[in-house]
Parts: C-alpha cells; structure tokens; sequence
C-alpha cells in the first residue's frame, strides 16, 4: 500500500486564491440565495450529499442552465438504479456550451465571438487556434451538413478519429440536433472498434484516412475498411484526410464536401427530454463485450458545471487533459468549455521527442491548467526532466493527474522540479459517470500522496465486505446516493441486469466502483487501485476479454489469464503479464511472443500490449468456469493462497501453484535489487 501522506501540506492557496475561487463564490451564492451558512468545504460536501434536492436544483439556478422548458421536480426518485432528475425539463447540451457569456470578461465585454475557445496542436499539424465564432460556424455548418443527410434525433453518430478540433465541431453539432455521439481513437483495431461500434446501430461513421504518433504515420485506410464490412447499418461516411489532404474511401463522403451541404445553415438547437442520450461511452468488464454507457443531455451537463468549481476554470484560462477520444477524459476537457475558458487539444505522442513534450506544449499555448496522467509524471521524474528550468511555465497554476494513483515520490517532484506555487491535484473517477469522485478543491491545502476531498454531489464512502463505513480504513469505494451523470442504462440491456451486475450487485442500491479508497480523517482519500480485474493502461481500460479474444485468435494459443501488478514492490508503475496455454507440443519462442503481441496491438491498442509473455499449463477457473484474474494478481502480489482464492471453489486448484512459485520468484528479484541493508 502507498505510504502514509505527509502532515505538513505541500501547497496551501493563498487568500487571494481563496478570494477568486469559483467554489468561494458558490459559497457566497448558496449564503445569500439559499440561506446556507458553510463553515468549510466539508461543511458544504456534506450538504451536497445529504440535501441532493437543493444542492442540484442550486447547481442549475448558478450555473443558469438554458431550457426550453423548466424542471417540475430536481430529484423525483431518490434510489439507485433508477432515479428520475430533472423531470420535465427539456433542454440542449450543446446550446448550453455554445450560448453567450454568462459573466463579463476580463476586459468587460460580453461578446465572445473574437475569444479563443480552442487551442490544437499535434505531431501533424502547427499550433493554431480556434474562436467561439469560428466554432459557432463550423457547428452549423456540420449540423445543417447531417441533417441534409437525413440524420435526426436519436440516430447514432460515431467517429473514429483523433483529439483534432473536427472531431470536437463532429460532437457538437451531433449534439446539437438531438443524435447520440460514440467515438473511438484511431489508435484501437478494428476488432475493438468493431465489438463497441456494432452494438449502437450507428448510421454514420466519421473517420480519418491515419494518424502520426512518435513520428511515425499509421495509415488506417484499411482498418477503416473492415470496420465498415462490420457495420450494415451505416448509410454514410465521412473522411477527413488528416494524413494525406488526398484520401479517399469509396463511397464516402469528404470532411469539406460535408460542412459545404450545410453551408449557411442556422445552428438549430433540437430541445430534448433532459434524460435524453448524449452519447455512449464504453467500459470494459471482464467478460462479454464492453459495456455500452448511456449517459443523457441534462445529466451531464449539469455534472460538467458543478465540476468547473473542482477544476477552478475562469474566462481567460486554458484547460488541458492529455486524452484520446477513446477515453472518457476527452469527453470531460470538452466540458470544460462550459466555464467559458478556452481548451487545449493535443494529438500525438506525450513522448516524443521526448519527455518534454508536454511541457513545450504548456509553454507555447500558455496552459493555465495542465491534466497528464500519473504515469507520465513518474516517467518524468525517473528521466529527470526539469520543466521548470527548461520551459516558461509562468501561465501554469494547476497540474491534475488521473488514470492510476499518484504516488507520493510524484507529487514531491512536482513541487521541487515544476514549481513551488503550483497545485497538484489528483482525481480518481470513470468513465461510467464520466467525472471524478474524488478530486481537485481549490480551498483545500495539498498534502503528499492524498487526493484532496470528495466531491461535490458524490457520497462517497469506503465499506468493508459487510457494507461497514469505516474512516482511515482501506475499503471498497462505494457512492450510497445517486449522481445526475450515472448511466440511463446500457445500450441493448433492455432489463437492465447487466447494469444492476456491474454495480449493485455487492451492496444492493448502493453503487460498488471496483477501486479500493482510504478516506482520511481530514476528509480527503488515498486510491489503492482496482479492487476488480480490468486493466488500465494509461489511463485507458480494457477488459480482459477484449486482450483474450486477441491472443486466442493466434492459432497456437489455447487459453489465457492477464493480470496488471506492480513493477517492483511498493510502486504505481505497473507491468502487464500475460499467462497463455499452448497448444500439446507448442513452446512459447521469440517468434510466437512477436506474433501474439502483434495481434493484441492489432486487435486492442498499442496501450495494451503486454510487458511479459509466459507459458502456463493451465488457467485457473472457478466451478462455473470464471478466470481467476483478482485472485492471482494478489497472490503475485503476496497474498496467500487462502486468503486471495476460495481454494474448494476451483475446478483445478493446483493450477495456482504455478503462481505461487512466481510470487517467491518475485520477492527473491526484490530482495536482490534492494541489496544488503
């Protein structure tokens, strides 16, 4: 487990911090509007949760959400799964992010038309920018294109395509007429794009001809392809030529030749039951396809404007998340538009040509606000890269870190390599709710190794196996009262039983998240990792049976098991191990790794290639038949046996002694390189 955090604060904000905070003027607002008197965040989290009525029906009147029609009830039924917010209201998410100002800019006006909302860069492309004008246009001009070709409310729209500002104008005017958005990163094979595609019915695909990342280019011309063989119910699609300004795809239809069909359209806001789709977000399990998320107009929007105060955005600021379009952070740095800051969008690697990537990138878009994963500050510190002596970072006031823990050795380097002045924030959440349970507050001081509170809205607790709350405890992360953002339900499951199964079915009606949390005595909380088997990458998950359905695919392969454990004892680096079953008279040599790793980078991503291939004689399963992935990654971890597995509950028990050995072997490793004390 991580280290304790350290008792003295690592960064405190000042008054004037405290003074300008968007959290401090929702404080002052509640006060005069509401009658509420918060002593501290606290305080006000405990409002939050316990008062959801007021607290989202006061979200709503700050934020001053547009609606064709107003709510009769902000929250009708208070259960999970299943609770009605908002009823009655209809409204637009798009023309929330697209309407006028709502507060005077800087300088006093209050025609944003001429203020930048986009900065873009990638390995392919210059620095340019983006005004609201400029992307007010080229939304109307994309929405009146679909429309034109006869693409409605309730279609489905879904783009393979990278973190470019078409893709961005693609969303927006999807939104705008009222169809539901999906999107994968051109990184992903065409399998998993397929296996998440598929599922929706879509009706149009948008695509690029390829992409640049490390300096190399990866045309997908033929990716896309066989995706469209897969996919009958697309009527039209649409290619951008972003490697090459010359693609073509038979059939399809040009990125250009689109926005000319709605040229001179006037942008059209369709209004929308406030539970109606968005879009669909996927997030693997273990078994079966990926789940497709539902997650709906209003529910989304009003989470994405509670969080501008987590993030501490104002006119003026520029907000960036490293993301691909495959990963729910690219749809919350979209929703950081709707506190009027500008955002930063970037395709490419974070690495190349080298570490200092990001940091270069701060420094010529004059980032204000700066989210990279944990992983990359970690890569960062062991390459010892000096930012704040290579780069001007004096616009840079905030750094987030998501997609694993952050670990305490990070935020150290932060503070003494970034600068002094700068606030750390971690943030734990998913893509399930698309936002963060546990994040950033602009009131609270940073301490090492902790995230600093529980969200605003978000009940979240730590439980025990027998649904026990417990303070400074290592626990199962639950949420006990519902979030506006959680899922409508999950495309094709007309029951609703695989949603109930994903996550009610450990503590009925309370939502169990699969991350083990600590929450601390001052109110903030530690992340522990998965409590389930997914494996993230990156910050990117895939579900084990996505990279099982690319190594079974290589003739040789007759089972596997993939489990993700820390690279050496003690750290958050993790490396990815992939067990397989060969088959009779099969040896797993150089070639076969190659070939095996060559179909899951095809199939899956480049993300989710294994560190290590080794060969097993057998994977162990449950009665009916489960892969043990949880009960072998703890033993590799140093579990025992009896306690990481029900040993009676195997239907070949001695096929964890193989992981025993393993989990010896690796303790030796450790003790060698820690050396003689």
């Amino acid at each position: 487990m991580a280290s304790a955090p350290r008792q003295s604060p690592l960064w405190e904000p000042t008054q004037a911090d405290l003074q300008r905070a968007e959290m401090t003027r929702f404080m002052r607002w509640a006060a005069e509007r509401r009658g509420h008197d918060f002593d501290d965040y606290e305080d006000m989290w405990r409002w939050s949760v316990e008062e959801l009525e007021d607290f989202w029906a006061s979200i709503w009147e700050f934020c001053e959400v547009r609606s064709s029609k107003t709510y009769e009830q902000p929250l009708a039924e208070r259960r999970m799964p299943g609770a009605q917010w908002f009823t009655g209201a209809e409204l637009n998410y798009a023309e929330n992010l697209l309407a006028p100002l709502r507060h005077e800019h800087a300088d006093g006006g209050s025609d944003r038309s001429d203020t930048v909302a986009v900065v873009h860069s990638s390995e392919l492309r210059d620095m340019r920018e983006l005004t609201w004008g400029e992307l007010t246009a080229q939304v109307a001009a994309v929405a009146g294109g679909l429309r034109d070709l006869g693409i409605g409310r309730g279609d489905r729209v879904v783009a393979y395509m990278p973190n470019i500002p078409e893709t961005l104008v693609a969303f927006l005017a999807t939104a705008s007429i009222g169809a539901i958005w999906s999107s994968a990163a051109p990184e992903f094979g065409a399998r998993s794009v397929v296996d998440r595609f598929a599922q929706i019915e879509p009706k149009v695909l948008l695509s690029v001809d390829g992409y640049r990342h490390g300096g190399k280019d990866f045309d997908r011309s033929a990716v896309v392809q066989s995706i469209l063989d897969e996919l009958p119910t697309v009527a039209h699609t649409v290619l951008l030529g972003y490697l090459s300004e010359d693609a073509e795809l038979d059939g399809a239809l040009g990125w250009e030749d689109l926005k000319r069909r709605g040229e001179g359209s006037e942008l059209v806001f369709e209004q929308v039951p406030f539970e109606h789709p968005l879009w669909v977000l996927y997030s693997s399990g273990t078994t079966g396809l990926p789940k497709a998320i539902v997650q709906g107009h209003g529910g989304i929007l009003v989470e994405q404007l509670k969080k501008r105060m987590h993030l501490d955005l104002h006119p003026g600021d520029r907000m960036f998340w490293f993301t691909t379009t495959g990963w729910m952070m690219w749809n919350f740095l979209v929703g950081a538009l709707h506190s009027d800051a500008a955002i930063v969008l970037y395709d490419g690697s974070p690495a190349y040509p080298d570490l200092g990537a990001l940091w270069s990138l701060a420094e010529r878009a004059g980032i204000t606000c700066m989210g990279v994963s944990a992983g990359l500050l970690a890569s960062c510190e062991k390459a010892a890269v000096e930012p704040r002596r290579d780069y001007d970072l004096s616009a840079l006031r905030a750094i987030g870190s998501t997609g694993s823990p952050l670990a305490p050795e990070s935020f150290q380097w932060v503070y003494e390599h970034v600068g002094r002045d700068v606030w750390l924030f971690s943030t734990s959440g998913g893509t399930d709710v698309c936002t963060a349970f546990v994040a950033g507050c602009p009131l609270r001081p940073v301490y090492e190794g902790e995230l600093q509170c529980r969200a605003l809205g978000c009940a979240v607790e730590s439980w025990d196996e027998a649904g026990h709350a417990h303070v400074d405890r290592v626990g199962e992360l639950v949420i006990t009262e519902p979030m506006p953002s959680m899922p409508l339900f999950f495309w094709g499951d007309e029951d609703g039983e695989r949603l109930r199964e994903s996550y009610f079915a450990m503590y009925p009606g309370v939502w169990r998240h699969g991350d083990w949390i600590r929450i601390t005595p001052r109110g903030g909380a530690v992340i522990y990792g998965r409590s389930d088997s997914t494996i993230n990458r990156q910050g990117v998950r895939m579900g084990t049976s996505e990279i099982y359905r690319a190594a079974n695919a290589v003739e040789q392969v007759l089972d596997a098991l993939v489990v993700d454990i820390p690279a050496r004892p003690g750290e958050e680096e993790l490396r990815m191990v992939l067990f397989v079953v060969l088959a009779p008279g099969t040896t797993l040599d150089d070639e076969l790794t190659a070939q095996i790793k060559r179909r899951i980078r095809e199939d899956c991503s480049p993300r989710h290639v294994p560190n290590e291939i080794r060969q097993i004689e057998e994977v162990p399963r449950t009665l009916s038949g489960k892969v043990l992935e949880v009960p072998v990654k703890r033993i590799l971890m140093g579990t025992a046996v009896g306690e990481a597995a029900s040993v009676d509950s195997l239907v070949n028990p001695r096929a964890l002694d193989y992981f025993v050995e393993m989990a010896h072997e690796l303790q030796l490793q450790s003790a060698d390189a820690a050396g003689p004390r």
